[in-house]
């Protein structure tokens, strides 16, 4: 599995957290169980039992789930670990004379951005079912830091296509940098620029990211960037 947190870190030059406010703190955990698949989940979780806590542990749980190709009705994260085991042994039992490599199932989070008003999770998901290769995803779950609720695009940005239009520009410049050479032209098959679904906070500015498809083939990869809170901070409705 690739280490993508790892990855986005260095990439975005993501610093550890700085500000002195912070109302969650979070331990790493990691699910501990024997499956015939390949499982692992580790993932932050807010320590305590308070209604912060609870909040946020619910909503992470959930931002993970989405990510993946789960079974449907499935709100617990042990129990999507277990339904993708029990599917790669139903497969397993079903296609005997197959012999494909053991499925893949790997979650891992972290928390790379926290300040008085929001966090900022990255979500790394790896899935892989047989084929060429597997199915992963980067997911950034931003939440806000008193209340623990899921912030919305609209929650933080008050100008979309203005916004939008600086994104494009920086999103141009990153190219400029890039050693392939690549060119806008590269990129959404063809459409109009457009934002990622992926948006967060990061110590120095808003950090975009487009999963693997998502605007360009496969063979490219993650493409991200980063807006500098200078050129973002007209259109933040968070400080």
């Amino acid at each position: 599995m690739k280490n993508i947190i790892l990855f986005l870190i260095i990439s975005l030059l993501l610093n550890s957290c700085t500000s002195e406010f912070k109302p969650a703190t979070f331990d790493t955990i990691s699910i501990e169980e024997s499956y015939e698949a390949e499982i692992s989940a580790i993932y932050s979780e807010a320590t305590g039992n308070s209604e912060l806590s609870n909040t946020i542990n619910t909503n992470v749980e959930n931002a993970i789930i989405e990510t993946l190709n789960t079974p449907e009705n499935k709100t617990n994260l042990k129990e999507v670990l277990k339904a993708f085991n029990e599917e790669y042994l139903s497969f397993k039992n079903k296609f005997t004379e197959i012999t494909e490599p053991v499925w893949e199932l790997h979650i891992e989070t972290e928390l790379i951005y926290q300040s008085e008003d929001v966090l900022t999770i990255a979500m790394s998901t790896y899935e892989f079912k047989g084929g060429a290769h597997g199915n992963d995803k980067i997911k950034l779950l931003n939440l806000d830091a008193k209340s623990g609720k899921t912030i919305e695009l609209n929650d933080f940005i008050n100008d979309i296509d203005g916004f939008t239009s600086v994104a494009k520009s920086q999103f141009i410049s990153s190219l400029d940098q890039n050693k392939d050479q690549l060119t806008i032209e590269n990129f959404f098959f063809g459409e109009p620029f457009h934002l990622p679904q992926n948006i967060g906070f990061s110590e120095e500015g808003l950090v975009l990211i487009y999963n693997v498809y998502e605007v360009a083939s496969y063979d490219l990869g993650y493409t991200e960037f980063m807006i500098p809170y200078n050129e973002a901070e007209p259109y933040l409705k968070i400080n």
